[in-house]
């Protein structure tokens, strides 16, 4: 039986995983957690996305605690500025669906009819994530109000300092008996026969041993790769971007209500606002863009002051060859790295610590328990890998060698499915537990430029006098459920507005 659980790094990665093991497996499962004060953490991921709720849910947090002790403010969605082309921007809103239904098919076969025909507005003006995100509005889902309506249904997730949220998962799992305890891991102990990780030594030459451990060390992958030598598939053929310098800056006015992605001559750069100040990176090329010339460029665009100097990241993007071998499970960035662009990253954390509770095993390592967990997560990351390469390889633009690269990029036979299919008709199908459902497919590869030759021919039966009212009373209903909405600041202030230091305030 599984009695001792060992978890070996702190930051974002490792204190989810220690809170939720807590909260779950209760005092039957001794938590240690292993970190050092002397090896920091990446801490650049502040932008989630509408999952993470279920995982506040399941720890019982109170939602208006947790935004304030960790400067968060809420998120909608993201802006995609520049990807189709030069001056062209989009939102990617969170939600269950686009508009409202019109019997058996999905909202968006109308518009492509509508919009075919000339009369249809932006996709944004009929989605209430999408048009509160850009009119500044935020408010959580409305009780009042009849089932519905838009404001019944509001998805949304959070923008929030990582090392805040770190700290705060720490001193809840400490609350539930975990244990953390400080130092350097020096050496790493294999069973001679099994090859299962048996102990691992600190520098101070404290032993900890245990039945199953959790490698949330970040790239080194200290058990999962340098223990274990599991291997890694590389994702870089489709996801050049390999460095990320990051900075954060002074606020300046009220905070956005979304995340910002503003594409750049060799990457992206990104824009998250807290409550504090704004969190700011650069996602780039080495291959097309220097390290001086992407500070130069990171720095050039920020809303404010700079805070510090950019900190600089190197990564390849991809995934372990396995994320469960022998008796380690890989969590956060020694699982593998997705770039931020659809900040997917704390709920690749959140999704590989659910199916290992979902897959838990009753005593020793099941391999079929471990099979299906690997399958799981190797699909997860490939189908995310897919819908980021989406962003790059759907573009008009040729102004740069980047760009040009990645129109041109070889990509898999799924997402080249993906974009046939709807090119034709404007029909995606979500492909089983995959994260990314229709809605999300459908406003990238819209707001992309990817749109289809023809529409679903059950349109037709509905005359075009009534589907303009459809489209106009869809329209008109977003419209004032956006002035209902009180502005993102607003709600802050009056429902979770952090304590402000001298510091701050300064």
């Amino acid at each position: 039986m599984i009695k001792r659980l060992v978890i070996v790094g702190g930051g974002t990665a490792g204190w989810m995983a220690a809170a939720a093991f807590a909260q779950v497996l209760g005092p039957s499962v001794a938590v240690t957690l292993i970190e050092s004060e002397q090896i920091g953490t990446v801490g650049v991921g502040e932008a989630t996305v509408p999952h993470i709720r279920a995982f506040n849910n399941l720890l019982r947090i109170n939602e208006a605690e947790f935004v304030r002790k960790t400067q968060g403010t809420f998120k909608l969605g993201i802006q995609f500025v520049d990807w189709e082309r030069l001056g062209k921007s989009y939102v990617h809103g969170f939600g269950s669906k686009i508009g409202q239904s019109a019997g058996l098919l999905a909202f968006q076969n109308y518009w492509f009819k509508a919009r075919q025909q000339g009369w249809a507005k932006p996709l944004d003006a009929y989605t209430i994530n999408t048009a509160a995100a850009l009119a500044g509005k935020f408010m959580t889902s409305a009780t009042d109000v009849p089932p519905e309506s838009p404001l019944a249904n509001i998805a949304y997730a959070y923008h929030f300092d990582a090392g805040l949220y770190a700290r705060f998962l720490r001193h809840y799992s400490e609350q539930r008996g975990v244990t953390r305890l400080e130092g350097i891991v020096d050496a790493v102990e294999l069973h001679p026969e099994s090859g299962n990780v048996t102990t691992i030594r600190l520098q101070d030459g404290r032993e900890v041993g245990g039945d199953l451990f959790i490698d949330c060390s970040g790239f080194r992958g200290l058990l999962i790769e340098q223990a274990l030598k599991t291997g890694y598939h590389d994702f870089t053929h489709w996801l050049p971007c390999d460095r990320a310098l990051a900075v954060p800056c002074e606020k300046v006015g009220p905070p956005t209500p979304y995340t910002r992605a503003t594409a750049r001559a060799a990457g992206w750069q990104w824009r998250i606002p807290l409550q504090h100040r704004t969190g700011n990176g650069y996602v780039y090329s080495s291959a097309h863009l220097s390290d001086d010339e992407a500070a130069a460029t990171l720095l050039a665009n920020l809303d404010g002051k700079p805070l510090g100097d950019p900190r600089p990241l190197r990564f390849t993007t991809g995934r372990r060859k396995l994320c469960w071998n022998r008796n380690v499970v890989a969590l956060g960035l020694s699982s593998g790295f997705m770039e931020p662009l659809e900040s997917t990253s704390i709920h690749l954390i959140q999704s590989g610590i659910a199916k290992l509770l979902e897959l838990f095993p009753r005593d020793g390592f099941s391999p079929v328990l471990v099979q299906r967990y690997n399958d799981r997560l190797a699909f997860e990351f490939d189908r995310i890998r897919d819908f980021l390469v989406l962003h790059y390889h759907a573009t008009e633009r040729d102004d740069t060698a980047f760009w040009r690269e990645c129109r041109n990029m070889t990509i898999t036979p799924e997402l080249q499915g993906n974009l046939d299919l709807f090119r034709d008709s404007g029909r995606f199908y979500r492909n089983g537990e995959e994260m990314f459902g229709e809605i999300s497919w459908v406003q990238v590869m819209v707001g992309q430029g990817v749109m289809p030759r023809s529409y679903h021919p059950l349109v037709d039966q509905i005359p075009e006098q009534e589907l303009r009212g459809f489209l106009s009373g869809v329209e008109q209903t977003i419209a004032r459920c956006v002035d209902a909405m009180p502005g993102h600041q607003a709600f802050i202030d009056r429902f979770c507005a952090a304590a402000m230091t001298p510091a701050m305030r300064s």
